[in-house]
């Protein structure tokens, strides 16, 4: 094994990639495992092929694969890394969302079918205690009352004002069931008065 050239003594051709010397290398080092005289050929062989390749890449005259010699580039993110969207909603919107686990949606809810259904005798007192329960919810979020009572206050005129106008145009489907207009305001106020204090903070 000598007397041959190191690509001889491997079994490969001059211009085989890199890759293949190396695995014939491994190949060639199992099979010879006991014969340490071809061993010591073989290392010797692969060494003399590395040297080469380094005297033939400072010359110019091998290109170096992209992935070998810039292996940052092929760097791939996690599998679990996701890119974050591009914000959709403006950060005041986004602020002022909430998103509520389900007992902050259904207690709200609850107290205020409770209400709503005393707004059926007493629509002034079930009003005020919505207002109640919509103030608690709200400033137990953000712990600021004056934001509280703003979206509070606001819910309260949106809901009563959208309440008589729908009860104005469902009138006669509201005497019909025996249902007063006030009565119905309060409904819709308190529909209102829980989406606020169930999704906004």
């Amino acid at each position: 094994m000598s007397d041959k050239n190191p690509y001889e003594t491997l079994g490969i051709d001059e211009n085989s990639p890199f890759d293949e010397i190396q695995a014939t290398r491994n190949r060639l080092v199992q099979e010879h495992a006991g014969d340490r005289k071809q061993l010591e050929a073989i290392e010797a062989a692969y060494e003399a092929i590395l040297m080469d390749r380094l005297r033939l890449r400072q010359e110019g005259k091998i290109k170096v694969p992209d992935r070998i010699r810039f292996p940052e580039r092929l760097v791939e993110p996690p599998p679990d890394f996701a890119p974050t969207p591009p914000k959709q909603t403006p950060d005041w919107l986004q602020r002022l969302i909430d998103t509520p686990s389900r007992a902050d949606i259904l207690w709200p809810a609850a107290i205020f079918v409770g209400t709503g259904l005393l707004s059926l005798s007493a629509p002034p007192l079930a009003l005020a205690l919505g207002v109640g329960v919509s103030l608690y919810f709200l400033n137990r979020k953000e712990h600021k009352f004056g934001r509280a009572f703003l979206l509070t206050l606001i819910g309260l005129i949106v809901g009563v004002v959208l309440g008589l106008q729908i009860g104005q145009f469902l009138l006669p489907q509201l005497q019909q069931i025996s249902l007063n207009l006030n009565s119905f305001a309060a409904l819709v106020t308190f529909f209102v008065l829980w989406l606020i204090s169930s999704f906004l903070r």
